[in-house]
């Protein structure tokens, strides 16, 4: 039992992505040109405040509150890119980046889900595994319309 993690930890460390992933979708949506994706990344940007709120909810439900100055016990490497370092990004660009980072985003709560000690918290990790495929394939389908364009 050397990497027991308790679960509260774990929805913490979940919620501190779901904020990453937040900012990281606004400054793409900053980014973008086209109104219409502007808008795709805007969206994307709320789902991930949405899938927060899941999280804090699971944290509720444990009788605890996440307050803001609150941070995980245990680390993972969230992001390695700053957005000052995007100022030459172009579309293409941003679109493989958002399916690099949705699929990094399946695969952290995919193994979340299995250190999870209570079944209201795999599932609800396991659902948000879930959602961020869903929006890398959003990602790769724009991208394969980008590239048939071209």
């Amino acid at each position: 039992m050397a990497d027991f993690v308790p679960n509260e930890e774990i929805l913490e460390l979940a919620i501190t992505r779901e904020e990453i992933a937040n900012r990281l979708f606004l400054e793409l949506a900053v980014r973008a040109r086209n109104p219409e994706i502007r808008k795709v990344f805007e969206e994307l940007a709320d789902e991930e405040l949405e899938h927060k709120a899941k999280l804090e909810l699971e944290i509720m439900k444990t009788g605890k509150v996440k307050t803001a100055t609150q941070k995980p016990a245990f680390e993972e490497q969230v992001d390695k890119g700053e957005p000052a370092t995007w100022v030459d990004m172009d579309y293409k660009d941003m679109l493989l980046m958002g399916i690099e980072k949705e699929d990094a985003a399946f695969r952290f709560y995919v193994a979340l889900a299995a250190k999870a000690t209570d079944e209201d918290s795999y599932e609800t990790l396991l659902a948000l595994a879930e959602q961020e495929v869903k929006h890398k394939l959003r990602f790769e389908m724009e991208y394969d319309n980008l590239m048939k364009t071209r």
